[in-house]
């Protein structure tokens, strides 16, 4: 049996799409949610993968710590960091790629997730980075990366 949560958590940020031929080459903000997908091989005594409060404490303070108000920009794009960075008091995520929600949401993924959920016996299996009401990319580990994410989870827990 597969066992799956889902937490959703909104925040706001603003950003640019370095490069972009219409009106996301403007800096500009969007009330985004993201929604993490997450598994574990295991519950605990309670019958949990892992606690909800735990997991929104976990994801949701990364998020509030570092994109929550602040301009998510793609480190190659100096112009628009020197123009954030001239306005005291700011707040800038610096990303190795274009904040594209695709992009975040493999950040998400790959990136942040990971460090989060280490010890938990919980792992993300996808991310979800709705940028409007009609308007969301995912990010989904491959079905092979899963076995592999499994017997880690199994080596970690000594079974």
């Amino acid at each position: 049996m597969s066992l799956v949560l889902m937490k959703r958590i909104r925040f706001c940020a603003g950003h640019r799409l370095l490069r972009h031929e219409g009106k996301c080459a403007n800096l500009h903000g969007h009330n985004y949610t993201a929604e993490f997908f997450v598994t574990g091989d295991a519950v605990d005594a309670v019958g949990r993968v892992i606690d909800f409060a735990d997991l929104k404490r976990r994801l949701k303070g990364w998020l509030d710590e570092h994109w929550d108000h602040s301009f998510i920009l793609f480190d190659e794009d100096e112009q628009a960091i020197r123009a954030i960075k001239s306005v005291e008091p700011h707040r800038i995520y610096i990303l190795p790629v274009n904040p594209t929600a695709e992009n975040m949401a493999r950040y998400l993924l790959d990136d942040v997730c990971p460090g989060l959920l280490e010890g938990t016996g919980a792992r993300a299996i996808k991310v979800v980075m709705w940028e409007s009401e009609d308007s969301y990319a995912e990010a989904t580990v491959p079905a092979g990366e899963l076995a592999s994410l499994s017997q880690a989870i199994h080596s970690e827990r000594g079974a």
